[in-house]
């Protein structure tokens, strides 16, 4: 399991330029701009990002190792997005906070030896989950919020530019 768990960390490490770049040289404007009312804007992605590197995925990894039968405490994205105003958020500060948390994760995860994969918290929510089930999500989150951010800045594009077509691009 050594060679998936390199996979991940190398991945995640990486994954921090890529959210980086996905931000860098973004206005506080486009950071809060949204296509819809329901959707996210970018800057309420990148502090679901950071709440969920401190509140989900590192904090159920640690609790199912150490103790697969504890309840893990609950959150709501969705709700938290609201009530702790991300969209209010400066991009920039928002973005750090991420940084600093992904790198905590990463030491932590490093220093893990001896990984239980196959520990699992009976979660009447999800089924059951293994440490394993938790760390290829951890991947597969970014990689949907990758491709959330993409979007993003594809549907931004496409309120303005001005008149101008980005057909000669291809298909989205």
């Amino acid at each position: 399991m050594s060679n998936f768990a390199d996979h991940v960390i190398v991945r995640l490490r990486a994954d921090m330029d890529v959210f980086s770049g996905l931000l860098n040289g973004v206005s506080e404007e486009q950071a809060r701009w949204k296509p819809s009312p329901e959707k996210w804007s970018l800057l309420e992605v990148i502090n679901h990002l950071a709440d969920e590197e401190v509140e989900d995925f590192r904090t159920r990894v640690r609790l199912t190792i150490e103790n697969p039968t504890i309840e893990w405490p609950s959150i709501d994205p969705e709700r938290a997005a609201i009530e702790r105003a991300y969209n209010t958020r400066d991009i920039h500060e928002s973005l750090g906070r991420f940084l600093r948390e992904r790198s905590a994760s990463l030491a932590w995860l490093a220093g893990l030896r001896n990984i239980p994969w196959e520990a699992a918290n009976p979660n009447p929510k999800f089924k059951s989950l293994r440490v394993g089930d938790l760390i290829a999500s951890w991947l597969a989150h970014d990689l949907i919020h990758i491709r959330q951010m993409n979007r993003l800045h594809y549907e931004y594009l496409g309120v303005h530019k001005g008149g101008f077509s980005a057909d000669y691009a291809g298909k989205w």
